[in-house]
């Protein structure tokens, strides 16, 4: 059983060693297939992506010798049926990812510093949502393959797409694809990958927000923005079994009817929901009235919240833009695991979508944004609040 698992993990290998470089995030190409009307058009055969080394080839196979090891041979029972309409999180595992930088750093610990390799595994064994960019090689065939993989355990996949044109407005986490044509390619690629398996999918943290903070998006800019985000709602709630939510921000950024506005104008009729506080530490309390407050003007609408990093919730803020209130504060911590067990019929889910000790980018001493940060990852699981 060892060898067959261990031969099965070193196939994975190159996938593993394509995802230890963290996505960028504010706060994981070729040429993908086309939306033709409610169909998704396949694309062209794809290559295997080149692996890169960011944690070098020999610690990655010795990271995939060693969960091979922990693996049962037989597969994860089957992810439950679901439509749109229900909460897609209700019965699902969630995805911890066997590769993932603090998966290994625990490993790497768990002889020399067990009491920080307990730490970081109180991160790595409640995973994360896999976030999908410009860094993503292949994205349609990664997606393909990811789906498979994490199903294959009997989770439900849960992606992030954050590729929009002028993304984060030239901030920390600044880029996406040059134009809308690219952008409509790159979308339709993804849904594509997934196909008609079951996946949730969070749809561009704050590209609505964003979408009139300081003169960033021109009058045409925001217009098309509105149209991509559209877009994207449609290819991914087309495919039938996944379910999609466009990000809202959170509770101290764009009022009430405001962000219920954008979020009509953005497609939210099409979508099962929305996001909030995707990559941010306010708590959890906050964000479920804001969401709420927001459901009133939308017929409804059920929400998602990111519990990741908002145990001990936000420090002190002097506004919206105070970068020692969403990029890596100090003394902050873990917050409820994923959970579909919310406790309020309008919230679907707590969900871990910003992995913990990613870095918010090169501000309050972290490294480039989406890269991992041990100190603070450490920090984090000593303040969590279980």
């Amino acid at each position: 059983m060892a060898a067959k698992n261990l031969a099965t993990a070193l196939a994975l290998l190159p996938l593993a060693l394509g995802c230890v470089k963290a996505p960028e995030q504010p706060t994981t190409a070729a040429r993908p297939g086309s939306m033709v009307g409610n169909k998704v058009e396949p694309a062209e055969p794809l290559k295997p992506a080149e692996p890169g080394e960011p944690a070098g080839k020999a610690q990655a196979a010795e990271w995939a010798a060693e969960w091979a090891k922990e693996q049962p041979d037989e597969k994860g029972p089957p992810l439950p049926s679901w439509k749109h309409g229900q909460n897609p999180f209700v019965g699902v595992k969630y995805w911890n990812d066997p590769y993932a930088p603090v998966r290994g750093k625990s490993r790497h610990l768990s002889k020399t510093n067990p009491e920080d390799s307990a730490l970081l595994a109180k991160i790595a064994d409640h995973g994360g949502a896999d976030w999908i960019g410009e860094w993503t090689p292949y994205a349609e065939n990664w997606v393909r393959t990811r789906v498979t993989q994490i199903q294959k355990t009997g989770s439900l996949p849960v992606f992030i797409a954050y590729n929009l044109p002028k993304r984060d407005c030239g901030q920390y986490s600044a880029g996406g694809l040059e134009t809308a044509d690219t952008y409509e390619k790159w979308i339709s690629g993804l849904a594509h990958g997934i196909g008609d398996r079951r996946a949730a999918v969070i749809i561009e943290p704050d590209s609505l927000g964003l979408l009139k903070w300081r003169n960033c998006l021109s009058p045409a800019d925001q217009k098309e923005r509105l149209e991509l985000l559209r877009f994207a709602v449609h290819a991914f709630a087309s495919l039938g079994n996944t379910a999609v939510y466009l990000d809202a921000g959170h509770s101290e950024w764009i009022p009430v009817v405001e962000m219920a506005e954008r979020l009509k104008a953005a497609g939210i009729a099409e979508a099962d929901g929305f996001s909030l506080n995707v990559s941010n530490y306010k708590t959890t309390e906050a964000e479920k009235n804001y969401g709420k407050e927001i459901s009133k003007h939308l017929g409804g609408k059920h929400f998602v919240i990111d519990t990741g990093r908002n145990g001990k919730g936000p420090p002190p803020c002097k506004g919206v833009d105070d970068e020692n209130c969403w990029c890596n504060p100090a003394g902050r911590g873990l917050g409820t695991p994923s959970t579909a067990e919310t406790g309020d019929p309008l919230v679907d889910a707590y969900l871990w979508l910003k992995k913990p000790g990613e870095s918010d980018g090169t501000c309050n001493g972290g490294p480039k944004a989406g890269e991992f940060w041990l100190d603070r990852a450490l920090e984090l699981a000593r303040n969590a609040e279980f």
